[in-house]
């Protein structure tokens, strides 16, 4: 698991500005509560989901929908956890 210097953690705020206006909100909420205890194994998962199209996202966010495939792992499951708490 690679290691996240501060840098790669703030670019984490920047990439969280979505086009959706929903998205943003919930993870400037999601950053705002827990930015500070985010391990790297949240981080590089975090990152995986800002890679994704503002509606998939979206369908992650509101739990429309749920991992599959190589995104279903235990560590996206608290992260998602964690992001639909906020």
């Amino acid at each position: 698991m690679p290691e996240f210097s501060l840098h790669d953690r703030t670019r984490l705020r920047w990439r969280a500005r979505r086009g959706l206006l929903e998205n943003d909100l919930i993870l400037t909420r999601f950053l705002d509560a827990y930015e500070s205890q985010l391990t790297d194994a949240d981080v590089t998962e975090l990152t995986r989901l800002l890679e994704l199209s503002d509606n998939e996202l979206l369908d992650y966010l509101l739990a429309r929908k749920e991992p599959e495939g190589d995104l279903a792992t235990p560590a996206m499951q608290d992260l998602l956890k964690r992001l639909r708490s906020v």
